[in-house]
C-alpha cells in the first residue's frame, strides 16, 4: 500500500450489492454493502473500544448516502438508521484489502 493514497473514484454498484473504490495508485476494490456496514467506525456500531473490529449486521444493507468529507473520508449513511460512521480513506483502504485477501 502507498503511504497516502487518495481515493480518486467511488461508484455504487446496486446490483452486486458493493462499491468501486479506485485509488490515486491505480489500485482497485469493491467491498460489498454488507462487509462495509460491518466495519462501521461509528461508536454506535463499534462501541468505545478504540480498536474497530467486523460485526455481522445480519442483514444485507444499503447506503441511503455517501458523501465525501474533506479530502480525507466518505460519510456513508445506512438505510437502517446508522449515519455517523465517518470512514477515512486509509481504513477503507485497510479494509478493502482485506475484502480482497478473503
Amino acid at each position: 500500500m502507498s503511504d497516502n493514497p487518495t481515493l480518486t473514484h467511488v461508484r455504487r454498484l446496486p446490483e452486486v450489492g458493493a462499491l468501486y473504490l479506485e485509488w490515486s495508485d491505480g489500485y482497485n476494490a469493491e467491498p460489498t454493502y454488507r462487509y462495509l456496514c460491518g466495519y462501521c467506525p461509528c461508536a454506535g456500531c463499534q462501541g468505545h473500544i478504540g480498536k474497530v473490529e467486523y460485526h455481522d449486521p445480519g442483514r444485507d444493507p444499503e447506503p441511503s448516502s455517501i458523501e465525501q468529507v474533506g479530502n480525507y473520508a466518505l460519510s456513508i449513511r445506512w438505510q437502517d438508521g446508522c449515519q455517523d460512521g465517518i470512514y477515512s480513506f486509509t481504513f477503507l483502504r485497510q479494509i478493502s484489502e482485506s475484502f480482497r485477501a478473503e
